[in-house]
């Protein structure tokens, strides 16, 4: 086995008992990204410092062997998250040439744990999107099927995981972003509990369901990462604290004792029959582990992505209103006023996605229709968070699947918007509601002589991801 195709707990034990270097670990991720990654252009930029990095983190190891767990572990960053004199273009022109002056707090932590960055991962324009092809830079690809899109909008992240390229990934999660990506590409992919972890240094896109989390092989894996970067910040007031050993990683010995929750209308119309078959049988192995499993509904679970793509819209018209080719970001010199400036800055700097959403929400904020758009979507969201407030009544945990399909083809969705976003209708209430939720492997089918992995989502009450971990840990065993 190559050093790049280790866990991140694997790799961590054999630093350790010095089977190998940081720089052999290092120095075979980027192997792989060299002979790999031209065709699944899962990174925008690769570090050339990271062999510099690595060698200074043996140095270190050599002076005292005892250090972090995320110790000299090689990590690939969604390029939305800021890191210190590297470029951060969120997936676009107007960001192309923008250098970041300033470590995000999760870089600022994680460096603190001696992690080792390979590099900045591709993404949708701003986080918008469920595929990736929204990347100014051009889509990743699906390391399952290069004909296939990875996922969106921690498309490159996931498709880093998936092909080894890295050990672990940083995403981030405003809609389903973490989890979607996760399951078309086969990893694992974890959506915190809002302000359960910092977004200081995160391109903000909607500000009130934004969620940087962990893309990893396996949950154990995800746990670590978490571990990591979780807890208050001074830099962001929304960010929870978090009592020390709260987030301690514990696999249950058994299931017996947990209720879990399987909501009605997540099996309805829409969902693939293959994706269904695959997602019940889990289900039935979990209450074959002892797991105490209920019918359970979310009733206003029809309304959530309608109320998705009416609050993020108006946050995003808010949020992406500082790009206006004056203080950074592309500038298009020609305009005759400043007005001109602003308007060909931005209507060339945009993609067609960012235009789009900034559309829909500036109308829905206008005079006139704020009341029937913008307010009444809270109304409904505040619904949605006390269906799961009922439900989290009942049961530990929730599960069903994480997307409708498997990963699907470049170009199937492009010229639907609505059919597009239908990629997310089971992650978008997580967001609206807060809840953490994670996507990991369950199954595969096959289709057109390729095999493609299906996820199984696992939802949590807010800042319960020690249960949520350990529930998935459990069901990653059961499903192996």
């Amino acid at each position: 086995m190559n050093l790049n195709e280790l866990t991140i707990k694997q790799a961590s034990d054999g630093l350790r008992k010095k089977q190998f270097s940081v720089k052999e670990l290092v120095s075979d991720c980027l192997l792989a990204i060299k002979e790999k990654d031209r065709d699944i252009h899962s990174y925008l930029k690769v570090f050339e410092d990271a062999l510099a990095d690595a060698r200074k983190a043996d140095e270190m190891l050599a002076e005292r062997s005892k250090q972090p767990l995320l110790f000299g572990i090689p990590l690939a960053i969604k390029d939305n998250i800021l890191i210190s004199g590297q470029k951060c273009t969120a997936g676009s022109k107007i960001l192309e040439n923008y250098t970041a002056s300033y470590d995000a707090s999760v870089i600022r932590k994680l460096k603190n744990h001696g992690a080792i960055f390979l590099g900045k991962t591709n993404l949708d324009e701003f986080a918008m999107g469920s595929s990736t092809e929204n990347s100014a830079f051009g889509p990743s690809k699906n390391p399952h099927d290069l004909s296939r899109v990875p996922g969106g909008s921690s498309g490159g992240s996931a498709a880093a995981v998936a092909a080894d390229l890295c050990l672990g990934a940083l995403g981030s999660d405003t809609g389903g972003s973490i989890r979607q990506p996760a399951s078309f590409c086969g990893v694992v992919g974890l959506k915190p509990t809002y302000g359960s972890v910092s977004r200081h240094g995160l391109i903000a896109m909607a500000s009130s369901l934004d969620q940087i989390g962990p893309m990893t092989k396996t949950v154990e894996d995800a746990a670590m990462i978490f571990e990591a970067i979780a807890g208050d910040d001074d830099f962001d007031s929304t960010a929870s604290k978090i009592e020390r050993g709260k987030n301690e990683f514990e696999v249950p010995e058994n299931l017996r004792g947990w209720k879990i929750g399987v909501p009605k209308e997540y099996f309805i119309s829409g969902l693939d029959e293959r994706v269904e078959k695959i997602v019940k049988s889990v289900v039935a192995k979990l209450e074959k582990a002892g797991a105490e499993i209920k019918e359970i509904s979310l009733p206003h679970s029809e309304y959530a992505l309608p109320t998705y793509y009416i609050v993020v819209p108006s946050e995003v018209s808010a949020n992406l209103a500082r790009f206006d080719g004056i203080r950074y970001g592309y500038r298009e010199e020609s305009g005759r006023d400043l007005f001109e400036v602003y308007s060909k800055s931005r209507a060339e700097g945009f993609g067609s996605e960012v235009k789009r959403r900034i559309m829909l929400g500036t109308y829905a904020l206008s005079a006139g229709y704020y009341d029937a758009y913008y307010l009444k979507a809270q109304k409904v969201r505040r619904l949605i968070r006390e269906d799961f407030e009922r439900a989290f009544e009942k049961v530990d945990i929730i599960v069903g699947p994480t997307t409708p399909t498997p990963a699907f083809k470049f170009g199937e969705r492009g010229d639907d918007p609505l059919k597009m976003y239908l990629a997310d209708i089971y992650t978008v209430a997580v967001n609206l509601a807060g809840v953490p939720a994670i996507s990991m492997p369950t199954g595969w089918v096959e289709e057109g002589g390729k095999k493609l992995p299906i996820g199984l989502q696992l939802i949590s009450k807010w800042f319960e991801e020690k249960k949520l971990l350990g529930a998935a840990a459990a069901a990653e065993k059961v499903i192996k």
